[in-house]
């Protein structure tokens, strides 16, 4: 009887352990990274609802980049923190830009250029900016453009085309909400780097 009692006994703890293994990846959760290292650089990223509290409008462009592109990327992310402004601020910065030059310090283009707009932000000294050395710099340019956004009552509610279209005063402002995610996409990656 000890034996028969045994066997079955075995026999339930071995089907309790198969189960349970063919359970088991059905009730793991599969949010939390098993990696403590990748769980610690995961929670270290803006989370997207900061990021893109709206979501995106309308259909996205995405472009890939230089290095050099991708330094301005993290310049303005420099210059936002300096400015003690949050993520949300960097994303709305970066998408500008992105519009604005596709995140390329451009000097001025000659016949090809729009009056006398230069640099990241595509800002005018004739229009108060800066010089024309202030401007092609990105920090000052994004100061310049942070200053802008923090005298916008409720920039932070605001989708990114509207926030970047009171700041800019663009002949285009809706193209501004293409560049939400890729910009997004850059903050959450370099916020923390």
């Amino acid at each position: 009887m000890n034996t028969m009692l045994r066997n079955s006994v075995l026999a339930i703890a071995g089907l309790t352990v198969a189960g349970g293994l063919a359970a088991g990846p059905l009730n793991h959760d599969t949010t939390t990274p098993t990696n403590p290292i990748a769980a610690a650089v995961q929670a270290d990223k803006p989370d997207t609802g900061t990021l893109i509290p709206h979501g995106v409008q309308g259909t996205q462009s995405h472009i890939d980049l230089t290095d050099e592109q991708i330094d301005n990327a993290k310049a303005i992310i420099a210059a936002t923190k300096k400015a003690d402004m949050n993520e949300r601020a960097a994303v709305i910065a970066i998408g500008t830009a992105f519009q604005e030059s596709k995140l390329e310090n451009l000097g001025h283009l000659g016949a090809r250029n729009d009056h006398d707009s230069q640099g990241l932000f595509q800002q005018r000294p004739s229009s108060g900016w800066g010089t024309v050395e202030q401007i092609t710099d990105p920090e000052y340019a994004t100061l310049a453009f942070l200053k802008g956004l923090k005298q916008v009552d409720g920039w932070q509610n605001m989708p990114l085309t509207v926030a970047a279209q009171t700041v800019q005063v663009s002949a285009f402002p809706d193209h501004y909400a293409q560049w939400e995610q890729q910009a997004a996409d850059l903050v959450a990656a370099h916020w923390n780097s």
